[in-house]
């Protein structure tokens, strides 16, 4: 091994040599497999390739008994080899035979080997082989054989992509070959409904050429690709803030951070430097990171390496030409990639962009978080969807039902473009009634604020007609900043908020609300058991005084003259709270001494989402100028049940009478002592649970800008005093949940939803 790690170029050029031969393709293949045992000191080296429905042929071997190769197969997933081409990550046993993925075949006569090293061989984004070393002496494969080995990878790549070995039709599913619809089920990480074009992020760029030719000419090449990615970012930058807004810089800012990341260039260049072009070298990195970060299980880190990817294609991209116009698009298009980064979401032309499809993902990414303020569905989690799709196939996504339909027959089409009609009617309509007062058929008033986070949510107050903002999270700005964010950063977005509300329209700024799955770069990271009950939100903010009174400034900067509204998230005591209004009056001192304008009034709530909390409502009422109900996690709590486990998925109503009356001693405290009480949680925003939250006396719904105006409507079909009759009838009838009685009231009385 030692001869190849001190002569990679030699080794390239020999393989390329083979490769570049006039020989029939599996001469060429026998010879490589030859040339790598060789090099890699190793007594086996086997070349599997896939065929038709996944299944994983021996095609080339040395070492093993050559009457196995074109004979042994094993189906999609089967063995170490299927392990390796399923996962498309390397595989690195000094023991292979106790794996429990082992098959043995005994035509191949391997069961006295005990080291096995496998890599994916690659061509776009999927494994369409595998390339496998063996030794009798059981060991562990170093760091830099595994690099070779996926660098040997690459090379062989290109003989399979000449389609001398294998016909490419064959590396389909029938269904994709043959056109026939197929449904694919994802997760909906953004909601919503979406009918167009399949279109890839870019588009499928193989390596065209591994082996460089002029190792000075590859590594200017990646000098000026470089400075070119800066540009970009830099480019981006420069818009102006109406165009960009806040959240949006503080992401480019992050991946610029990364496209001058000396580490990561360093790595490429040393890959050039072992004989890869530069496109070649970039590609063999970001294989090394994604196997990097398939061992990651810290969510930030996680989140960071996805960042990194989405450089690294921004790079590749450059590399190949192909970044001119990749983003421009002229018809309705559904986005399909393996995993998408926010700053290429941000260059597509929403006018086009109907919903994302990605076979990775999470619900709390930074591209994710966007689309959702965007409006733009996002369907995630989608396995094999990149293996299914052809560029400009007919895709239906519905991201409320977490399903994609690609290729989807007409009656499919028929009905999804008449329930598209419906809802863009719906939406109008919506709109028309946004000036229409908030209030029940006998008169009572009800207010409807809405959710935010984001400078883009901002123009939905307009657009929905909602009466302020009655949650604005502060923590997305925090999420996406390698550092903790400047005074001045925090106070140009919370003096933005202001803005857009103007001096009717109240803003209610929740503190910062990190820790558990939101993970900040700036804190120290720790794993916990249960995160969600763990160190979060106003326990980092006390445990971290300074962090707090920095973000208390801002607002308090950001005021300036102006009413200002701040909530405290996750009090868990009274004692937590006055801590927090200490702090705060320490800040409100420091602004006089400095000489700064004070805001015109100062409300100060808190969240209630900590059950101990309902049972101090007698003195918790005496230090608020509002509340707010978190019932996502109060709900949670209230359960003991894990809301993001989806086998606890359903297990327990929120229109269970328990829950009820839990909720309804809250509002009947807070309704006595005259203190405001809105809804901020998903229950707010959905029909029948509104129903049920009004008839127990909850008055004040904070929602998602989707949501204000279907709540809206609701309240406006509403006998307030019948409905409550009807509540106190019912509640005690079902043990397990009153939705069944609420859906019949609904229908009943005419309520439509």
């Amino acid at each position: 091994m030692s001869q190849t790690i001190s002569q990679p170029r030699l080794l390239l050029r020999r393989l390329h040599g083979v490769m570049g031969s006039a020989a029939p393709a599996q001469d060429r293949l026998d010879r490589v497999v030859r040339v790598v045992a060789q090099n890699m000191v190793a007594e086996v080296c086997s070349i599997y390739l896939t065929r038709a429905g996944g299944v994983m042929e021996l095609f080339a071997t040395e070492g093993l008994r050559p009457e196995a190769v074109h004979t042994t197969k094993m189906t999609g997933g089967e063995g170490l080899v299927g392990l390796v081409a399923e996962r498309n990550l390397p595989l690195n046993l000094s023991e292979a035979p106790s794996h429990p993925r082992f098959s043995f075949r005994p035509e191949t006569g391997e069961e006295m080997y005990h080291s096995f090293l496998g890599v994916p061989i690659v061509k776009g984004n999927r494994a369409v082989g595998v390339l496998v070393v063996q030794n009798v002496a059981p060991r562990r494969y170093t760091p830099e054989e595994v690099e070779v080995l996926q660098t040997i990878a690459m090379v062989i790549s290109e003989l399979v992509a000449s389609e001398e070995l294998v016909n490419p039709d064959e590396l389909f599913e029938d269904a994709t070959t043959t056109g026939q619809p197929i449904t694919l089920d994802g997760q909906s990480f953004s909601r919503g409904l979406g009918l167009g074009k399949a279109r890839f992020l870019s588009p499928a760029a193989a390596v065209r050429v591994t082996v460089a030719q002029d190792v000075d000419a590859e590594l200017e090449n990646l000098d000026a690709s470089l400075a070119k990615l800066r540009l970009q970012f830099d480019s981006l930058l420069s818009e102006p803030e109406t165009k960009v807004g806040g959240e949006y810089r503080d992401v480019i800012e992050t991946f610029r951070m990364f496209a001058v990341d000396r580490g990561w260039r360093d790595r490429i260049r040393e890959a050039i430097q072992s004989g890869l072009t530069a496109e070649a070298a970039a590609v063999r990195i970001q294989q090394s990171n994604r196997a990097r970060m398939s061992q990651i299980r810290d969510p930030y880190l996680r989140e960071r390496m996805h960042d990194f990817e989405d450089v690294t294609n921004r790079l590749i991209r450059i590399l190949q030409h192909h970044e001119d116009g990749a983003n421009i698009l002229e018809e309705d298009t559904i986005l399909v990639a393996r995993n998408l980064g926010a700053a290429d979401l941000m260059e597509f032309d929403r006018k086009y962009l109907k919903a994302v499809l990605i076979e990775e993902g999470t619900r709390t990414a930074h591209m994710t978080i966007i689309a959702r303020a965007l409006g733009i569905p996002v369907l995630g989690r989608v396995s094999g969807v990149m293996e299914h799709v052809q560029e400009g196939e007919d895709i239906v996504v519905d991201a409320l039902e977490g399903r994609a339909y690609l290729r989807p027959a007409d009656d499919i089409l028929e009905t999804f473009r008449a329930n598209l009609a419906v809802r863009e009617e719906e939406l109008a309509a919506f709109a028309s009634e946004r000036d229409l007062p908030t209030e029940t058929r006998d008169g009572k008033q009800v207010t409807l604020l809405m959710n935010a986070g984001l400078l883009v949510d901002l123009p939905s107050l307009d657009h929905t007609g909602a009466g302020g903002i009655g949650l604005f999270r502060t923590e997305f700005q925090f999420l996406v900043a390698p550092t903790l964010p400047k005074v001045k950063e925090q106070e140009k977005i919370y003096a933005a908020a202001l803005d857009a509300a103007g001096p009717d329209r109240p803003v209610i700024f929740r503190t910062l609300d990190i820790g558990g799955d939101k993970q900040v770069p700036f804190l120290p990271r720790q794993k916990e058991e249960n995160p969600a009950m763990g160190w979060r939100a106003i326990r980092i903010g006390l445990d971290r005084p300074a962090l707090l009174r920095f973000q208390l400034r801002a607002l308090l900067y950001a005021a300036a003259g102006r009413e200002v509204s701040i909530m405290f998230p996750m009090i868990a005591e009274v004692a937590e709270l006055r801590r927090c209004k200490s702090i705060l009056q320490k800040e409100l001192k420091r602004l006089k001494t400095h000489g700064h304008k004070p805001p015109s009034q100062i409300n100060i709530g808190c969240m209630i989402e900590v059950p101990s909390l309902v049972f101090q409502m007698d003195s918790l009422v005496k230090e608020v100028d509002f509340l707010s109900l978190g019932t996502n996690d109060l709900m949670q709590f209230f359960f003991a049940c894990d809301r993001g486990n989806p086998a606890l998925s359903g297990r327990y109503d929120l229109l269970a009478p328990s829950a009820l009356r839990f909720l309804k001693q809250i509002a009947d405290k807070a309704n006595a002592a005259k203190v405001p009480l809105t809804v901020c949680g998903e229950m707010g925003g959905q029909p029948l649970e509104v129903l049920a939250l009004m008839s127990m006396g909850f008055t004040r719904f904070s929602v998602s800008p989707t949501a204000v105006g279907p709540v809206r409507r609701l309240v406006r079909q509403v006998d307030l005093a019948n409905l409550k009759q009807f509540f106190d009838r019912v509640i005690d009838n079902d043990p397990h949940s009153i939705r069944d009685s609420l859906q019949n009231y609904a229908r009943d009385h005419r309520i439509r939803f």
